[in-house]
């Protein structure tokens, strides 16, 4: 196995921000000897730019990523200095969005009433990327939610509902974590069988599938519906937790490709 293309999801995965150092110099070590090999690495993750950037300089990282996911749908890319949007791609998914949330608008504010009157703790929000973000008090909380939101999502055909841990927003069904990965393969010519995801939550879910990865890899920490997806596509779910168990999982697929 030719590994041409890593996806890690961030938080959880390879980085742990109550570990020093947050990521661990066995995972960093292993990114650098496939990318040695020729592979790109992509991070693939629910924060924006400037918060993802910061908290990378904070982690002293000595490797940049090749590709950056950004609130699951943006792709930027490194070209030796920073990182530059994909104009084409990240136009159209900007224009998708704004088309949606227009649509969405009158119906928001029955929504946020809602999750005001049965999970009064939780804090409602709209950001530069949803109309629609909640904080929810606990994850049984944010699980309700979720499910509520979800119902009506359905009903509108083209809406998801992205959940990680207790935050939770809309988000355009055409776009995801998934769909974003097959971006960049499709660009670089790679194929699934040269490509693997690492995933610890529930926004991690669409890229954990064998049809934008052929080889899989969830961390010990990982919640259940990701070891439960994992497993049931013959992937690797680690008993060691965040970027430790992503090194054994890349160290667990380099073994077997011999």
């Amino acid at each position: 196995m030719a590994l041409r293309l890593l996806s890690t999801d961030f938080d959880g995965t390879l980085f742990n921000e109550f570990e020093h150092p947050p990521v661990p110099p066995r995972l960093e070590q292993m990114i650098a000897f496939l990318r040695r090999r020729g592979a790109k690495w992509v991070i693939n993750t629910g924060r924006d730019l400037s918060s993802l950037l910061e908290t990378l300089g904070r982690a002293r990282l000595k490797l940049q990523p090749d590709y950056l996911v950004l609130v699951e749908r943006e792709i930027y890319v490194h070209d030796g200095a920073c990182y530059k949007p994909l104009q084409d791609w990240n136009g159209a998914c900007r224009a998708a969005h704004d088309a949606l949330f227009a649509r969405l608008a009158p119906a928001l504010p029955e929504l946020r009433a809602w999750i005001t009157a049965h999970h009064g703790g939780a804090t409602v929000y709209e950001d530069a990327f949803s109309p629609l973000c909640v904080i929810a008090k606990s994850q049984a909380s944010a699980r309700a939610i979720t499910a509520h939101l979800a119902a009506f999502a359905r009903a509108q055909g083209d809406v998801a509902v992205v959940e990680n841990d207790v935050y939770i927003r809309f988000s355009h069904a055409a776009y995801d974590k998934g769909r974003a990965l097959a971006e960049i393969a499709r660009r670089l010519g790679v194929q699934t069988d040269q490509t693997a995801a690492a995933g610890d939550h529930f926004n991690d879910l669409p890229m954990l599938r064998l049809e934008h990865a052929g080889h899989l890899i969830a961390p010990a920490n990982a919640i259940a519906e990701v070891k439960a997806q994992v497993t049931a596509q013959g992937g690797y779910v680690s008993s060691q937790p965040c970027g430790h168990g992503v090194a054994a999982g890349l160290e667990y697929l380099l073994e077997r490709a011999r």
